[in-house]
């Protein structure tokens, strides 16, 4: 999944503790208020924020939030990560008082500052504010460790003058100390990494708390709880990588809290009711009937889509709790569709409007009987429709039509393909170089190498209902006459390709049917010829990931299954071929370059692929 997190940062709401109200602004502040007396207190919190910066390292601080954590994990997350700073939320009447408390703490006064959209939409929301009314800026003071360490007090700063009507937020936010936080920094940011580290924490008890992007600074920024008994006296834990890392955020701020777990529990168990009414909006067209530049009156949406009123507002509620719409802001009985919504309109250059349909449809009903895969092993599909996934399909043509288009709307996963190395080396071949597509279904990611690359030429492996969809597509590409097609099995693997793609493909079958397909390419590649797989991989580290969901899918649907890399490093050598390197792709998917096994030693001959 992707998360689209626009400006500084989106973050999910904070709620007040339970049984806790946000303060109240439709009264005045209390005449017993002491805003000189509050504003000395926040002086000296930030002289002590700016001590413990001072005062700690990475390698004894680490300890203190996330107890229990030593040996070889300790001396791992210190050497990928430093402690940074301390974050603190001040409240000066003005930006002259602002600059005395700096420099009452040895703090350099004239630090620079910008606007802090992220602290401020989390008091928006947490205070029921407008955000322009609420003006916060963020500067980071330097401050040195024990042994020189280049770190920083990270101060947030909402201007609140005296006898404003933002005294009570400040008493709040004082009281209870929502933003202070100690920050961490990856030394490299790898996604890889960053996902390690993110599984590190939570495993000894640090709860995801939010996060987000920030495109000013090109940095990413993950939240978390540190658990109660930690001997540190910040509660929350920042995790900054430098970069751009939504993939890695999107699956952060989407694992559940685990201190309510009957309200956890209630949001997992209706899971099925948003598979379908994001499949009910898509099918009754609801998104092309609204706007994303203006909202539209649900009694008018009602007659466009000739549906209920109020049905369509109880509908269109509950999916502007999931960020697909959103209510009109002006108060009106109107919806405006959102980015997100817009991937599910059929005109949408990325819909996934066809992949909502069919997990609302046949999937739907086959995870219903995931039990008895579960129980037997066997696919619940087939148990459920008494024939297997590709024949049920490949005999009702519209579901057929159904299931290319909802695999071409993950497409997106094949954007970086055609610049792999592989790829474009075969491109600058003096003599035209042929792309074998086994199972390439509609032809989706050979037409985009094609078409990248007006040299190539093309060969689509399909069977034979699938052949006609796929030379329309390819015709409308305009490479259609750079391509040829063979129906047929995986038994029918064209000979003298320079390049194979196995894309979605192997995930389809258990390792047995796995291993045949791979023995069938390895015999009709020649000994120069490469093989790309484009699949996702299972994480060995027990992060979450969207091919540990695929994993269940395909054992219940088709039998298959996803597999780590080392898994396929396995299933390839088996076949005679080596697992040279893997990239990453969109979607949590990842290419794995093999070629055939080289010689094991002088005078041996090299491994036969065996039909």
């Amino acid at each position: 999944m992707t998360t689209t997190l626009p400006d500084e940062a989106t973050l999910p709401a904070d709620p007040a503790p339970p049984g806790e109200t946000p303060p109240s602004h439709d009264h005045a502040p209390s005449h017993d208020h002491a805003p000189g007396r509050d504003r000395a207190h926040d002086t000296v919190r930030l002289r002590a924020a700016a001590a413990f910066v001072r005062e700690h390292g990475t390698a004894t601080l680490l300890p203190r939030l996330l107890p229990g954590l030593r040996g070889p994990e300790l001396a791992a997350l210190a050497a990928h990560c430093r402690f940074a700073h301390v974050g603190i939320l001040l409240f000066p009447a003005d930006a002259q008082h602002l600059r005395g408390q700096l420099a009452a703490c040895g703090l350099a006064a004239d630090t620079p500052s910008q606007p802090s959209v992220v602290v401020r939409d989390r008091l928006a929301r947490r205070h029921r504010r407008d955000p322009a009314e609420l003006d916060v800026r963020i500067l980071r003071p330097r401050v040195h460790g024990r042994a020189g360490e280049r770190r920083a007090v990270e101060v947030f700063a909402l201007t609140v003058p005296d006898r404003s009507d933002l005294e009570p937020v400040a008493a709040h936010e004082r009281a209870l100390g929502h933003e202070a936080h100690v920050a961490f920094e990856l030394e490299r940011p790898d996604p890889l990494v960053l996902r390690g580290l993110c599984a590190v924490l939570t495993r000894y008890g640090a709860r995801p708390d939010g996060g987000g992007y920030n495109p000013h600074e090109d940095g990413t920024v993950l939240y978390f709880t540190t658990p109660a008994d930690a001997t540190c006296g910040y509660r929350r834990l920042e995790l900054y990588a430098p970069g751009d890392h939504r993939e890695a955020l999107a699956a952060h701020v989407e694992r559940p809290a685990v201190n309510r777990p009957a309200e956890t529990l209630l949001h997992l168990l209706t899971g099925a009711w948003t598979t379908q009414a994001l499949a009910t909006f898509a099918h009754l067209r609801v998104p092309e009937a609204m706007e994303t530049a203006a909202a539209t009156d649900t009694r008018e949406l009602a007659r466009r889509t000739a549906t209920h009123p109020e049905g369509l507002a109880a509908l269109l509620r509950y999916l502007t709790m999931l960020g697909v719409v959103t209510e009109d802001a002006a108060g009106q009985d109107g919806f405006r569709l959102t980015p997100l919504g817009s991937l599910l309109r059929a005109d949408h250059p990325d819909t996934m409007r066809p992949l909502a349909l069919m997990y609302a449809g046949p999937f739907y009903r086959s995870f219903a009987a995931l039990d008895h895969t579960v129980r037997t092993g066997q696919p619940a599909f087939d148990h459920l429709f008494g024939e297997n996934h590709f024949d049920h399909f490949a005999r009702d043509p519209a579901l057929a039509d159904l299931f290319d288009r909802s695999m071409a709307a993950s497409s997106r996963m094949f954007h970086p393909v055609p610049a792999h190395p592989v790829i474009t080396e075969a491109a600058r071949a003096p003599a035209p170089r042929t792309v074998v597509d086994v199972a390439g279904g509609n032809g989706e990611l050979l037409g985009r190498i094609l078409t990248a690359h007006p040299g190539l030429r093309g060969v689509l492996l399909e069977r034979p209902h699938a052949i006609e969809a796929a030379r329309r597509s390819l015709d409308a590409l305009g490479c259609g006459a750079r391509c040829d097609y063979r129906g047929g099995d995986f038994a029918d693997v064209p000979h003298g390709g320079d390049v194979y793609v196995l894309s979605r493909v192997l995930h389809d079958w258990d390792d047995d049917r796995c291993g045949e397909i791979l023995r069938h390419c390895a015999r009709a590649m020649p000994d120069h010829a490469d093989l790309l797989i484009v699949e996702r991989l299972l994480p060995t580290d027990g992060s979450p990931s969207l091919a540990t969901a695929w994993d269940l899918h395909m054992r219940c649907n088709v039998g298959g299954r996803e597999r780590s890399a080392e898994h396929y490093a396995r299933l390839l050598a088996d076949a005679g071929l080596e697992l040279l390197d893997r990239s990453p792709l969109p979607l949590e998917a990842h290419v794995l370059h093999a070629r055939r096994a080289p010689a094991t030693g002088p005078g041996t001959a090299r491994p036969a692929a065996t039909p």
